[in-house]
């Protein structure tokens, strides 16, 4: 005989909760109480219920689908906020996809591809060099910005120039009064709002930061041993460095330590972002840690609340960082 399959009622009636909270608690895990939630996720265990998804998209008019648009996929910045993102939305019935925008001839046509196809029910985009929708002139879903930001749309950030200002306060209690800067890419609005926070940050102490000693990168590796051979070219070297990104830094160390410079006998190093490798680095990176995971499960419960609405606006958050003090950063000798 044919066994019977379980539907949502028969989770609600052993779980002792109506079909309605069994839905909350299967879309929106965060809305219910704890002991509801475990319930629920206990009578879907022993029931075997596996929620009909492609029908209640369909019906719901949806795909469940979220695309998230990432500038440069090899970076490992973005693997927690990844993670963080799938955390909330695979439970919530949806699947993410990522694309890797710097790997895009034509961000604007792919954009307009995604826009106008109805393959996504939402967009995660971390790259605020992509074309504005409304200068597009295109009907969207909703999207929010991630860890980047532009205008009027919704977005989850951290204070980036707080987080720089932090930084190089670290380094003037340490004792550093010629403080060098390795920025990310020109008009980026990382790179701007953390060189704001450094320089005001030097400001407040009655310093400036120098020409001479401010390094364009692009936030990767290579760009960051490249400032490393700009520093050893100074006759007037700095004895601490903030780099506006940890990969930057994790380059800059390399580099010096290849050419025989002690970090942080030489030369103290910090960064920004607190990347994996951060703490296993010889010395370990000193930095300003970005909470990536709760950056991606923010910015997943945001938009899923923008879609429920069916609203392409929503509030933005912004999430405070913290100084991560290791073995990089020491008083000058």
């Amino acid at each position: 005989m044919r066994q019977k399959t379980a539907g949502i009622q028969d989770v609600a009636r052993l779980s002792g909760v109506s079909t309605a909270t069994v839905s909350r608690a299967l879309s929106h895990p965060e809305r219910v109480a704890e002991s509801t939630r475990e319930a629920v996720l206990r009578a879907v265990q022993e029931t075997g219920y596996v929620a009909n998804s492609l029908a209640r998209n369909l019906r719901r008019r949806r795909t469940g689908s979220i695309l998230a648009l990432v500038p440069n996929l090899a970076n490992p910045f973005f693997s927690q906020i990844l993670s963080g993102l799938s955390s909330v939305l695979s439970p919530a019935g949806y699947g993410l996809l990522i694309a890797d925008t710097l790997a895009d001839p034509d961000p604007r046509a792919r954009l307009a591809h995604y826009f106008d196809s109805g393959l996504v029910d939402g967009l995660v985009v971390f790259d605020a060099t992509l074309p504005d929708p409304a200068l597009m002139q295109r009907a969207h879903p909703p999207l929010l910005m991630a860890c980047e930001w532009r205008g009027e749309l919704p977005s989850v950030t951290v204070d980036n120039a707080e987080g720089a200002a932090i930084a190089i306060r670290h380094l003037l209690e340490s004792g550093h009064r010629r403080i060098a800067h390795v920025t990310g890419p020109r008009g980026n609005v990382l790179t701007e709002s953390r060189l704001q926070g450094a320089a005001g940050a030097l400001a407040e102490a009655g310093l400036a930061l120098h020409d001479d000693w401010t390094f364009t990168g692009d936030f990767g590796i290579a760009s960051g041993a490249q400032a490393a051979a700009r520093w050893l070219a100074l006759a007037d070297r700095p004895t601490a460095v903030f780099c506006a990104s940890d990969e930057m830094a994790c380059g800059f160390m390399g580099a010096l330590q290849q050419a025989g410079i002690a970090v942080p006998g030489e030369v103290s190093v910090i960064g920004f972002d607190d990347i994996e490798v951060a703490g296993h680095l010889t010395p370990a990176l000193t930095t300003i840690r970005q909470p990536r995971r709760d950056i991606g499960e923010r910015a997943a419960h945001l938009l899923v609340d923008m879609i429920d609405q069916r609203s392409l606006m929503g509030p933005s958050e912004r999430i405070a960082v913290e100084l991560i003090r290791r073995q990089s950063v020491k008083s000058p000798g």
